[in-house]
């Protein structure tokens, strides 16, 4: 079986100087279009769930789906990741399920809009990645809250995200702290807040160092130089995504993501893994809108399906070359959580800093 840890993979990328798209799944048409352009560019794939996808498809669905992708494909390393997990027992039954990797959000309390304060976060993502690597399983932390530097307002999507204003500081990981973070939790991967957030409404205007702050990526990459780094919310909401969906009946206002050569450049700065949800969301809902404009009396689901996983998977095949993860697959042989369960015992897994 090809599963993989995300730090195994994430030290593949280091090595290499790739970084890796992590794209959200709810449903079987999802899961099989980002492996056939996997499998279409030899690259290894992270794919990831969150505490929404979840309660939608039922986890016993979920983990039976990635048992059926990995046999599909069995040369492609596929990591299976918990987006934004908000507690302990969350991280717990992902990895009950065969998830590899969990994301401990400790930046917001267990309900997942109050924003928490450092000790909380530290201590609770913390306690998971000790659990965590006695098994194996990677963690991925998150300092700093996800939110809008134009309107200082967190982000909502999928019932996770922080309400009300937030201060400047709260939306902008604070390198210091970054650097001490790392060594008082022993994450394998760091989420940092920098003016990204969740959904397709992220900029009013193409995104500058005032509102996308890729600055803080480069001073944390120099104080970490061995830590990866993950960048939320980075969907680059293309506009002729946009087109097509108004073309055919939507209504999405304009709208700016993050533009995919910002994302090049976190790549170049410690940037290993890169969420994208919105923007597979958009192709597939652009091609149902265009079959069912078309054709009023059609309602075979297949016959709109089939057309909008094939646009997800060319969109997926393009980030997978963009962030230069194409070609990696069939350079890698991953590690079961066995061994990298020994790995960590040893201490050899341990965070390097200078």
């Amino acid at each position: 079986m090809a599963r993989i840890t995300l730090r195994q993979l994430l030290d593949h990328a280091a090595e290499y100087g790739y970084g890796v798209p992590a794209f959200n799944i709810n449903n079987m048409e999802q899961g099989l279009a980002i492996m056939a352009a996997a499998d279409a560019v030899d690259a290894p794939v992270i794919i990831q769930a969150s505490r929404g996808a979840r309660q939608y498809a039922n986890d016993v669905v979920l983990a039976r789906l990635i048992d059926a992708l990995v046999e599909l494909y069995p040369h492609i390393p596929v990591c299976m990741h918990l987006d934004h997990g908000n507690n302990e027992a969350t991280c717990v039954t992902a990895m009950q399920h065969g998830f590899t990797s969990v994301m401990m959000d400790g930046s917001l309390k267990e309900d997942g809009k109050t924003p928490a304060d450092w000790d909380y976060n530290v201590n609770i993502t913390r306690r998971v990645a000790e659990m965590a690597h006695y098994g194996g399983v990677s963690v991925e932390g998150e300092l700093g809250v996800l939110g809008s530097l134009e309107t200082g307002m967190g982000d909502k999507e999928d019932g996770h995200g922080a309400e009300g204003k937030l201060s400047h500081d709260q939306l902008l990981t604070n390198p210091d702290e970054a650097v001490k973070f790392v060594q008082e939790t022993q994450v394998d991967a760091l989420a940092i807040a920098m003016g990204t957030s969740h959904g397709a409404y992220k900029f009013s205007r193409k995104p500058d160092g005032d509102i996308l702050a890729m600055h803080v990526i480069e001073e944390i990459h120099r104080r970490l130089p061995h830590t990866h780094l993950v960048m939320h919310g980075s969907s680059s909401v293309p506009q002729e995504l946009q087109d097509i969906i108004n073309k055919y009946g939507g209504k999405m206002p304009q709208t700016w993501g993050v533009p995919v050569e910002e994302i090049q450049r976190g790549i170049k700065h410690g940037v290993r893994k890169i969420n994208i949800d919105t923007d597979n969301r958009m192709a597939l809902t652009g091609q149902i809108r265009k079959v069912l404009t078309e054709d009023p009396s059609e309602f075979d689901p297949r016959k709109y399906l089939k057309p909008a996983m094939a646009a997800m998977t060319r969109l997926c095949k393009q980030r997978f070359e963009e962030f230069g993860t194409a070609g990696h697959a069939s350079k890698i042989r991953p590690l079961p959580v066995s061994e990298m369960a020994k790995r960590y015992k040893s201490g050899s897994l341990d965070p390097r800093f200078g």
